[in-house]
């Protein structure tokens, strides 16, 4: 039998929940700061995207109550032995006798021990946290790779930029230009092959000088008039774009929670 609150001592608890709650309230500060940054800077994808992060910690903090409320409702859930011992992740022997299980009284097993409650406990915790991490090194890195985009794009509003590119007519053979010289490869013909060169070329140089400012040239010759070509900030539509993005990324919809049950059900032995 394990220590009650009755038999602890009264600083011993209040200190844990004043570690608790001083850990709470500095997170909360701390996401309400950021928010009232992003407004101040008029980031609003940006900040619905905390929105959404703040959303996605509500719902982890709902499912944890429901797995410390349900962990000893559920840990009295009996099965039979023949349901209860099939599906086993890992190769080996697991007998009974070896767990401390009150249905073996009634020739049944456990439905979830309330050890196994907690490690499941344990495993949605790290999914969240893994999401997070994720969503935020890759807005991290996406934000640091578009750093070198900006002097390319300052380079376009000189004189000497717009004098060199004033004639339309030298975007219009493809494969003469450098941009077609790089991309317009045999393996360009093949789907299979030209996904393999792009998944590598994101670690070796995704886009290059040659390729930001065909792209850019691209753009405003779509979209805009010739006035406000010269003018036009296309790293910062790029910056806009990748909030937007993010928006979409940060959130942890139902296909990934999908995707996580059904990695949890494959994940058997055989």
């Amino acid at each position: 039998e394990e220590r009650t609150l009755e038999a602890t001592a009264t600083w011993a608890v209040v200190l844990v929940c004043f570690i608790l709650v001083a850990i709470s309230l500095a997170i909360e500060k701390l996401i309400h700061h950021l928010g009232s940054c992003l407004r101040r800077k008029k980031k609003a994808s940006l900040y619905e995207a905390l929105e959404k992060i703040k959303a996605e910690l509500m719902l982890m903090g709902f499912i944890s109550l429901l797995l410390t409320v349900g962990e000893s409702p559920l840990s009295r859930i009996c099965v039979p032995r023949n349901v209860g011992h099939s599906w086993f992740p890992c190769r080996g022997k697991h007998e009974d006798r070896e767990y401390d299980d009150p249905c073996l009284e009634r020739g049944k097993v456990q439905l979830v021990s309330e050890y196994g409650i907690h490690q499941l406990h344990i495993f949605v915790f790290s999914l969240a946290v893994v999401h997070l991490l994720y969503c935020i090194a890759t807005y991290g890195l996406a934000s640091l790779k578009m750093r070198q985009w900006k002097s390319w794009e300052d380079e376009t509003k000189t004189v000497q930029f717009q004098d060199q590119n004033a004639d339309p007519e030298r975007y219009r053979f493809a494969r003469d230009t450098s941009f077609g010289q790089r991309h317009l490869q045999f393996w360009s013909k093949s789907t299979l092959l030209l996904w393999i060169v792009s998944f590598l070329r994101q670690f070796l140089g995704a886009v290059t000088k040659v390729d930001y400012l065909t792209l850019r040239h691209g753009f405003v010759t779509a979209h805009l008039t010739s006035p406000a070509r010269s003018s036009f900030d296309f790293h910062k539509y790029i910056e806009r774009s990748l909030e937007e993005d993010f928006k979409t990324v940060v959130e942890i919809s139902p296909v990934i929670w999908a995707s996580a049950l059904l990695f949890l059900l494959t994940n058997t032995n055989g």
